[in-house]
């Protein structure tokens, strides 16, 4: 144990966390390995166009067909870590103490994600093959705009009708933690509508807290088992650290570089849509609709990106 640390974490702790911690790499390094070789397959395999005409000779080729295929190849892509996942849930954070969720939980978990993933991401990669298709040479730019409001709409959509969705949210009880908590965000110009907890600890003893939406939308969420660990002191301590990001502006800085980020993004992608070897390199042959209107592997990814992002 580094000196700093003696007096104040027991040794048997300190030994766990670092534990813990190499734990989680060597899974990392069987785990990772093996996602690229999925990956490399579909690629190399044909897979992607095989699918991609099995798919269209019964669902056709509108927008809103191309969207189902694309966000299916990503729900298949996702599907292929769950046996890690699993792992990592019932068996790592089993043996440190941590794991808190049920196998029907953790089933549910991955059914309502793959949920959203069609309600959200069909109609707006549908919206985005479209505007390739209708928007000349500048759909890019609309396709950027597109993308910027939808992933700024998540951000007021996610704290109040996805969220609940997952988690269950009630009010910090009145009490001194709570007039704590609220002199600290007055004292330092940050003004929250609620401060909440959410049940963490049906899934995980981990802790953790963070404060969502904007304006008179922000509200602060304290997991429960963080209300039950620590002090009011030490909660107290917590939110300053989560309202130094507020203070620091981490938020619309990570914003604007998202912005940013996915303007070159899609610039790159309308530039790449005029070199036919860039489709035949994924097996589509000139001509074909993913040749015309989408280099399909960076569509994915985009839609892969706005949605974490968004999260």
């Amino acid at each position: 144990m580094p000196p700093i640390f003696e007096g104040m974490i027991a040794k048997e702790t300190y030994a766990q966390s670092a534990n813990y911690t190499l734990a989680k790499n060597r899974l990392g390094q069987f785990s990772n390995p093996c996602d690229l070789i999925i990956l490399l397959a579909a690629l190399f395999s044909g897979f992607l166009p095989s699918s991609y005409d099995v798919f269209s000779a019964f669902a056709g080729e509108s927008a809103w067909a191309k969207a189902a295929w694309i966000i299916g190849i990503a729900l298949l892509f996702s599907a292929s870590e769950w046996p890690w996942e699993w792992h990592r849930q019932f068996r790592l954070e089993e043996r440190f103490g941590f794991n808190k969720t049920t196998l029907r939980l953790w089933i549910t978990d991955r059914i309502k994600g793959a949920a959203l993933s069609v309600l959200l991401g069909v109609p707006m990669l549908a919206l985005l093959l479209w505007l390739v298709k209708a928007g000349g040479s500048h759909w890019w730019l609309y396709g950027w705009r597109t993308a910027i409001s939808f992933q700024i709409a998540m951000m007021f959509v996610v704290p109040k009708w996805i969220l609940p969705w997952f988690n269950r949210f009630k009010p910090l009880a009145e009490g001194e933690l709570r007039e704590r908590l609220l002199r600290l965000g007055k004292a330092t110009g940050f003004s929250a509508s609620t401060i909440q907890v959410m049940d963490g600890s049906r899934r995980s003893a981990h802790s953790n807290a963070f404060f969502a939406g904007f304006g008179r939308f922000c509200k602060i969420v304290l997991f429960d088992i963080l209300v039950q660990q620590l002090s009011a002191a030490e909660l107290e301590a917590v939110l300053a650290h989560e309202i130094g990001h507020y203070k620091k502006k981490h938020v619309w800085k990570l914003l604007v570089w998202s912005c940013f980020a996915l303007l070159v993004g899609f610039w790159m992608l309308a530039q790449l849509m005029n070199f036919p070897s860039f489709y035949a390199a994924f097996g589509f042959v000139e001509g074909s609709w993913g040749a015309r209107f989408s280099a399909l592997w960076p569509v994915e990814r985009f839609g892969f990106f706005l949605d974490h992002a968004a999260f």
